[in-house]
């Protein structure tokens, strides 16, 4: 982490997920001053604050669609990592306005309490589900983008930068696949696939930390950056859990199921041509033009023409089960859910 961060203080959104709790121990790992968890669920705040026992965490019970209690979190945070969200996309089908409420709303609030308080730095955490989005949980994803973007060009000589991360499917995050695999054979029930020849992006936490690290380290206002994740198919997914766990692979067929998608895209054809290859990473600049559609400095150049392919998880580097079963016992989440006599000493 960035040691600009030591004496300072960092608010989390989210905290008490699974990116902020790996987060908090990131922080705590560092000489950060305080570090402030927001979030609507105490009991898990309780959890956390006994489990950790640190006299510089700081634990603040409420939600991002309350300004004065992000106000509040705010006020005195040099830093902020903004991960509160909805994410489940069925819910988000069943309840549209649930998810604009906090995804967009909320991160509205995030952005306007941050600048209110003098904050120096925000970083919003995206979803590949907001590139060419089909459900509304992509789409509040997705506007969350377009009102951190627009206020890093509209405000572009302000104190707080706003910049932005996105990424896939965080493995044995709350919502993944591999959780609800997982617990279907602990069951001893089939595994529901809804399609096996669906694509995904996968990623540890770990890579989810570096990406949020490089952007706070690295990005100017309303930059977007993406890991170039790996992905596979749900199907081998499915077979190497199923592997792990020494069972027979039974599955069942359930189909699509609302809002989702064959394959997922991180990078779009139209960001693409104008994204920046850092290696690991993609940096995808903002776009500073105004409703004149004249570059800032007033030149009459546009926007590169839309000729190159996005990166989805067809085109992206593909795991096959062997590749996913490595990356499986590499997480500790993973890990920690198998029987005792088939964890591997080492992987």
């Amino acid at each position: 982490m960035k040691e600009d961060l030591a004496g300072k203080t960092v608010l989390i959104t989210g905290g008490t997920g699974t990116f902020g709790k790996t987060m908090v121990a990131r922080l705590l790992a560092s000489d950060c001053a305080e570090i402030r968890v927001l979030s609507r669920d105490e009991a898990k705040q309780d959890d956390m604050r006994l489990r950790l026992r640190d006299e510089r965490l700081r634990f603040y019970i409420s939600d991002v669609r309350d300004h004065d209690g992000v106000l509040r979190a705010c006020t005195g945070a040099d830093h902020v990592f903004h991960a509160a969200a909805l994410k489940q996309v069925p819910s988000g089908e069943f309840f549209p306005l649930e998810a604009v409420r906090t995804n967009v709303m909320g991160s509205a609030n995030v952005i306007d309490a941050a600048r209110a308080a003098n904050v120096r730095s925000v970083v919003c955490l995206s979803t590949d589900k907001a590139v060419y989005p089909i459900n509304a949980m992509g789409m509040s994803k997705a506007l969350m983008e377009k009102v951190a973007q627009a206020y890093a060009r509209m405000v572009c000589t302000g104190d707080t930068v706003v910049s932005l991360v996105r990424y896939g499917n965080v493995l044995c995050s709350r919502g993944s696949v591999v959780p609800a695999f997982v617990r279907l054979i602990k069951q001893g029930s089939p595994l529901t696939i809804t399609n096996p020849n669906m694509t995904r992006f996968l990623m540890s936490i770990n890579d989810a930390i570096r990406l949020v690290e490089h952007a706070f380290n690295a990005s100017r206002p309303g930059d977007l950056y993406v890991h170039k994740a790996p992905a596979s198919t749900v199907e081998d997914i499915a077979r190497a859990v199923a592997r792990i766990f020494d069972v027979e692979l039974k599955a069942d067929i359930i189909g699509t199921r609302h809002g989702e998608k064959l394959f997922e895209t991180l990078v779009g054809d139209e960001e693409s041509a104008r994204a920046e290859d850092q290696g690991e990473f993609f940096r995808i600049p903002l776009d500073q033009r105004g409703l004149n559609y004249l570059p800032t400095g007033g030149s009459g150049r546009g926007a590169p023409e839309a000729t190159a392919v996005g990166y989805t998880s067809h085109n992206a580097r593909r795991l096959d089960e062997d590749a996913v079963v490595k990356l499986l016992l590499q997480t500790p989440e993973f890990r920690s859910e198998m029987p005792t006599q088939r964890v591997p000493e080492t992987v």
